[in-house]
């Protein structure tokens, strides 16, 4: 859906701006989030990376690029598609708090993972 949604905005966009893509950052974060995910997708069939583990952390990233496309894009980066124009750019500290959960969090399964799984 994400891929369909991104071509359809640039078919919406050559009609209304003459170009299908400008690298404006909403656009650049939008196929970032598509690599991603893609990444995500494929990572079954690359043998070092066919753990829960490693699916599981993956698919938290991926989705962190999503949260950058829509929060960070829009309200932080200055584009065609942001809120931002020239206000000063501040991170918001559930952020941080998001991203150290994540990481106890990947931690914490490594570690359950590692007792469980591995043998």
């Amino acid at each position: 859906m994400l891929t369909i949604g991104n071509f359809l905005g640039g078919m919406w966009a050559n009609e209304s701006w003459g170009r299908y893509w400008g690298w404006d950052p909403k656009e650049t974060w939008a196929l970032i989030s598509i690599m991603l995910y893609a990444f995500v997708l494929h990572m079954r069939l690359i043998p070092g990376l066919r753990s829960r583990l490693a699916f599981n952390f993956a698919s938290a990233l991926a989705y962190l690029s999503i949260m950058m496309t829509y929060f960070g894009v829009n309200f932080y980066l200055s584009g065609l598609h942001s809120y931002a124009s020239g206000d000063r750019q501040v991170t918001p500290r559930e952020a941080f708090i998001y991203i150290g959960f994540i990481g106890i969090l990947f931690m914490i399964a490594a570690f359950k993972y590692k007792k469980y799984y591995k043998k």
